[in-house]
């Protein structure tokens, strides 16, 4: 297997890449997967805010999540879709300014994608990495994981997960696929900051704290973090996760470039389960709120479907959501059904 090539070559296969490819050419960031008229309350699903407390953090650790249409009634358990937001992101950005609700509605409605739940954390400015500031890392995979298992009908197998992300939040999925490869069965990373060897100076990643010491960028901890570092290790092990990668053609960071490099990778790693969209646009909401469709149909080749849950208890108030009651239970986890 060909080893990860030196910076400058790379720069020039992905430049020849991204201009020469057919497939790679700027396509406009409206294709039948973007937001559109949302359907009526009867076909829609909903969303709940929540939180939970974690001994890694001073605050609450908030979250929001939507569940399919049918999911109060029936008692299925869903494949499952943590959706991480950018550096500078909350855990309501996907749902206001991505507009992921409707089209998540009408991909389930046209049967483009099974029914999903989608869990979206807010984690400001922590890249999702245990770095110089919070344990983001951690508390992600090791807090909100085993609570949205406790508290949602929701797959607990790796063929039932997908990671996604936009911007540092594709940094995220890409890092999760290389160092976590037995969590989820796909990753979806949109515009994801694969920055090398460092970010650029007008990136967030050079001042959040998760990457700060003495004051300064800490160019190791990043390099360390970053996916050059973890290929190798990926490469040795035996599962593969197939990724989803796209860029605008005018992303005011390059990450058109950074993420033509990363497929390149990819593509010797594992070439029949990676995909690459250039389209039109810069680093926005636009791109990420007209591809997110697109991707979730990437997504559902990989995954599962809702699968028969298995029988809770009646009365069993062991997954009453904080503030709750045994009520709450029944309609989040099914202890009613049989």
């Amino acid at each position: 297997m060909a080893r990860f090539t030196p910076f400058v070559t790379a720069v020039c296969t992905a430049a020849a890449l991204v201009a020469a490819s057919p497939s790679l050419a700027a396509t406009p960031a409206t294709p039948s997967g973007g937001a559109g008229a949302a359907l009526p309350a009867a076909r829609s699903g909903t969303v709940q805010e929540l939180s939970l407390t974690s001994s890694h953090l001073a605050d609450p650790y908030r979250y929001t999540v939507y569940l399919p249409r049918g999911y109060e009634s029936d008692c299925l358990s869903y494949p499952v879709v943590y959706l991480l937001h950018g550096a500078s992101g909350n855990e309501r950005d996907w749902l206001d300014k991505g507009k992921v609700a409707p089209t998540l509605d009408r991909l389930i409605a046209e049967e483009r994608i099974p029914p999903v739940v989608v869990v979206m954390p807010g984690h400001r400015a922590m890249w999702w990495v245990d770095g110089h500031a919070d344990k983001a890392e951690t508390v992600l995979l090791d807090d909100l994981l085993p609570e949205v298992e406790k508290r949602f009908r929701v797959s607990k197998e790796r063929e039932g997960r997908v990671f996604a992300g936009l911007s540092a939040g594709g940094f995220a999925t890409v890092r999760f696929a290389f160092t976590r490869p037995e969590l989820f069965a796909v990753g979806l990373a949109l515009s994801p900051a694969v920055y090398q060897p460092v970010p650029p100076q007008n990136s967030s990643a050079v001042k959040d704290p998760t990457f700060q010491k003495d004051g300064a960028f800490d160019a190791e901890l990043w390099k360390r973090l970053n996916w050059p570092a973890l290929v190798e290790g990926y490469k040795a092990q035996p599962l593969r996760v197939p990724l989803y990668l796209n860029s605008g053609d005018h992303d005011r960071f390059d990450i058109v470039y950074h993420a033509a490099v990363l497929y390149q990778e990819l593509r010797r790693i594992q070439p029949g389960s990676v995909e690459y969209r250039v389209v039109d646009g810069d680093h926005e909401w636009p791109v990420w709120e007209h591809t997110i469709g697109d991707a979730l149909g990437y997504a559902a080749k990989y995954i599962k479907g809702p699968q028969s849950a298995m029988t809770v208890a009646a009365g069993d108030t062991s997954h009453v959501p904080t503030g709750g009651s045994s009520a709450d239970a029944t309609v989040q986890n099914g202890a009613s059904c049989r």
